[in-house]
This record gives structure tokens, C-alpha cells and sequence, in this order.
């Protein structure tokens, strides 16, 4: 079997076992605590909101009030997912005075994206986004035609980098946004794949116009929504408008 069609075929499998089993809804980890900030999760592509605990915890410990938003991505337009998420992230954050700020892992950092350019959050505070691709995937581009694709559904085949695509229906931000993206040490991907990434998302593909900030980690695509030194540099720059360096 050749690599490519191998590498697809893992990559279905791990989409595909990776689907929820039931609908995900909205889901705060506590009681709202109205004299805390507010930090909204959205997960990434053909995941469950559970997918974001680790970080949730994480902001929990650092003082926020945390509200993971959760989605149905498997054959749903991006702007059905759109309008699923806006009435949770509005109901969520109707009662809180105090600055709401967002942070989405991959797909999830573009539906942050378009959630903000057809609504408004009057505190709005800080946006981060994890491995997200800002300018759309390469992969998507080279495998936009295999079987699999048209399995995952429409939101999936909305990713590339065509001018056609969700990524390129975006607008520049309004608002601030740092950019964390990922590149790992073990590139098996680099036929698929050139230069550096995450294993699924290029460094260069997380890169935003009008951007706050950016910062390469070690990390692997999936595994960055668990990675404490992620989590550390969002909750940086949701605090200050910075990543820390060294």
C-alpha cells in the first residue's frame, strides 16, 4: 500500500472513531461565577465538547469561569455549525458583565472566527486560536476528491485553501487574537506535507492578517488542546494581549 493511501486511511480512522456518540451541547463546567472573567471553548473537527476538559481545568485553576461549547460537524455545513453554536454562545454569555473571551482548537478557532463576524459580544475580551487553519489545509487541497472525504461531509471538504473555501469567507479580526500553532519533531507527513507543521496543519496555514500575536510550540495537532505549555501561553494571553518568551 503506498504511503498516501495509507495515511488516509488512518487518517479516517482516527476522524471516524473520533465522532461523538451523542449531540453535544452546551455544557459549563461550574455555576456561573459572574465576578470572573469568561473563556468560551470550542473543540476541533468531529470531536465532543469533553474533547476540551483538560483545558478547562486548566482555566478553571487560573481564575476563569469556563464554558465549553460543543458541535455536530460530520455532514453539517460550516454555516449550519455556525448558527448551532451562535444561540449557545449567546446564552451562555447573556448574563455575564464581566470580558468573555474565546479560544478554539482548530476548526473551532474558525468557527470563533465567524461567530464574530456576524455577532457582536459587547465585553468581548481576548481571542486565542490553537492549530487552527487560519489560511485552509493543504491536505484538504490534495485529498479533496478521495471517497473519504465526501464521508466526512461538506464542512470538511470547506477547508482548503481555494478562495471558495470557509477559511477564505473570513474576515480580518476586529478583535485581539493570538495565534498558537503547533510543529512536531517526528514528520512522517513530509511528502504529504512540506516544511514545518503539526502533522496535519502547517505553521504557515495558522498565520492570521491583523494577528496580536504568534507562537511556534512543540506540539502535535491533536494533542495541543492537552498540552500544558498551550495552555499556559492562552491563559498568557488572555491576561496580558502576549505570549511569554523567554
Amino acid at each position: 500500500m503506498k504511503k498516501s493511501t495509507l495515511w488516509s486511511v488512518v487518517l479516517l480512522v482516527i476522524v471516524v472513531f473520533s465522532i461523538p456518540i451523542t449531540n453535544a451541547k452546551s455544557n459549563p463546567d461550574k455555576k456561573k461565577s459572574l465576578d470572573k472573567d469568561v473563556v468560551v471553548l470550542l473543540h476541533g473537527f468531529a470531536r465532543h465538547n469533553a474533547a476540551m476538559s483538560k483545558l478547562a481545568r486548566r482555566l478553571d485553576d487560573a481564575g476563569f469561569h469556563v464554558e465549553r461549547v460543543g458541535y455536530g460537524s460530520i455532514n453539517k455545513t460550516p454555516a449550519q455549525i455556525v448558527k448551532d453554536i451562535s444561540k449557545q454562545i449567546d446564552d451562555c454569555c447573556a448574563t455575564h458583565n464581566r470580558p468573555v473571551h474565546l479560544v478554539g482548537h482548530s476548526l473551532g478557532g474558525l468557527l470563533i472566527r465567524a461567530y464574530l463576524q456576524e455577532n457582536s459580544i459587547e465585553n468581548l475580551g481576548r481571542v486565542v486560536l490553537i492549530g487552527t487553519p487560519n489560511q485552509g489545509s493543504e491536505l484538504v487541497d490534495r485529498f479533496r476528491n478521495k471517497w473519504w472525504m465526501f464521508v466526512l461531509g461538506p464542512t470538511a471538504k470547506s477547508l482548503g485553501t481555494d478562495s471558495e473555501s470557509f477559511p477564505s469567507s473570513l474576515l480580518a479580526p476586529y478583535y485581539p487574537v493570538g495565534v498558537i500553532a503547533g510543529q512536531t519533531t517526528h514528520d512522517k507527513n513530509e511528502h504529504l506535507l512540506p516544511g514545518k507543521d503539526d502533522g496535519l496543519i502547517s505553521v504557515e496555514s495558522t498565520k492570521l492578517e491583523g494577528m496580536d500575536d504568534f507562537i511556534v510550540l512543540e506540539s502535535g495537532h491533536s494533542m495541543m488542546r492537552n498540552d500544558k505549555g498551550v495552555a499556559e501561553q492562552a491563559i498568557t494571553f488572555i491576561k496580558n494581549g502576549r505570549f511569554s518568551r523567554p
